[in-house]
């Protein structure tokens, strides 16, 4: 039974639009292109008082409307990404969520609808153990756990924030141009040339660098004083640390984390697009960060197919897979499919930290994980599932 009260669902749903003035939005932007950390730097850049800006972003933040974080560059600190879509067995469903965390290099984990009914989920893996990893999701086949699964190793990603150019500050709504944004992702795949996107190589690190990239992922305005707190470092060595990983690209992307609709009254999908050459996904790839419903992609390494993260109110989701449609049938797309994403279950971590050593690197033992599963089995195949009542929804959705 829910716990909401009327007025604090319609509170809740139009407090992130009441929210998104004109001065906010310039600070978003400003946010985006300069980097969160330094909000005076951000004050004047975006021409507003520094006061202006501190009252705002802190507003934001606390409201639960703003989240900022790096994306880390994890090919340079020797990870790949891979999404896996597992369909647990009836019964086991408990158990099949705690075995795709069981190796500790999961990041997201979440229930799904669609394509697949079961889990969708996320994993920063040792480069060298991938095939290691793979066989680990073959045994949870082998031993019942799941049904079936799939995974797909991920390339390139991009975090593009809410184009505000579809939004009207003065009355507070949105436009969804879908015929627009449908010309325009029509009209560029043929201009976009083939560019081959070299893996980057691992760069030199250790465990105090991942401390701070770590930190840096759960808050990306973590301050240098915390963080050399932390390291048991001055302050001047710390930002020494911190410019070098900046200089050398292990920080690869601030995010600016923003709802940019009211999460009780909206849809959150994983939605995989495939294309029939990599000059067309490369036009896509350049032209959809435009599109305020694209909250990121990635590219999925070995296929020309990236997999898109759309988040958008209940009222437009007819009008998106008509928008979809017109894309295959229009030739930009070859296919489509989608999973729905329940926010309520997304369960989140950082990469795997505590697993590198400076002597001996990434430690990853495939043995330990399946008797940590064989051990699983009986407790969670025994345990009831209790339903889990939730007063309002969390209010990041990003996975």
């Amino acid at each position: 039974m829910s716990t909401i009260s009327p007025d604090e669902y319609f509170d809740s749903v139009h407090r992130i639009v009441s929210l998104l003035d004109g001065e906010n939005v310039t600070i978003l932007r400003t946010m985006k292109q300069h980097g969160p950390r330094n909000l005076l730097e951000i004050a004047r850049k975006a021409k507003l008082p520094y006061t202006t800006v501190y009252n705002r972003v802190t507003k934001l933040e606390n409201q639960g409307v703003l989240k900022t974080w790096i994306y880390p560059n994890y090919s340079k600190i020797g990870l790949s990404r891979a999404v896996v879509l597992a369909t647990p067995h009836p019964g086991k469903e408990a158990l099949a969520r705690e075995a795709l965390k069981v190796p500790g290099f999961w990041l997201k984990v979440a229930r799904c609808l669609g394509d697949t009914n079961g889990y969708y989920s996320q994993h920063a893996v040792p480069t060298s153990n991938r095939q290691d990893f793979e066989l680990y999701l073959e045994q949870l086949l082998e031993r019942g756990v799941v049904k079936s699964y799939r995974v797909f190793w991920l390339g390139d990603a991009g975090f593009p924030l809410t184009n505000f150019d579809y939004f009207k500050p003065k009355d507070r709504t949105w436009k969804f141009d879908w015929k627009g944004w449908l010309d325009k992702l029509t009209s560029v795949r043929a201009k976009a040339e083939t560019t081959r996107h070299a893996t980057p190589q691992p760069e030199p690190f250790d465990e105090r660098d991942l401390i701070i990239l770590k930190e840096l992922t759960k808050d990306a305005r973590t301050t240098l004083a915390d963080l050399s707190k932390l390291l048991s470092l001055t302050l001047p060595a710390t930002k020494y640390r911190f410019d070098k990983l900046v200089a050398r690209g292990l920080v690869q992307e601030y995010v600016i984390d923003l709802l940019p609709f009211a999460p009780q009254i909206s849809k959150l999908f994983d939605v995989r697009l495939d294309f029939k050459n990599e000059s067309s996904m490369r036009a896509v790839e350049n032209a959809i960060s435009e599109v305020p419903i694209v909250q990121s992609y990635s590219l999925i390494t070995g296929l020309n197919s990236m997999t898109v993260r759309i988040y958008l109110p209940q009222v437009e989701v007819s009008n998106l897979f008509a928008f979809l449609s017109l894309l295959v049938s229009k030739g930009v797309l070859t296919n489509y499919s989608y999973l729905i994403i329940d926010p309520m279950t997304i369960q989140s971590q950082t990469f795997s930290y505590k697993q590198f050593k400076n002597e001996t690197g990434w430690d990853y033992d495939s043995r330990e994980y399946l008797k940590t599963v064989d051990s699983l089995t009986p407790k969670w195949t025994k345990t009831e599932i209790e339903p889990n009542y939730q007063t309002l929804p969390p209010l990041s959705i990003h996975i």
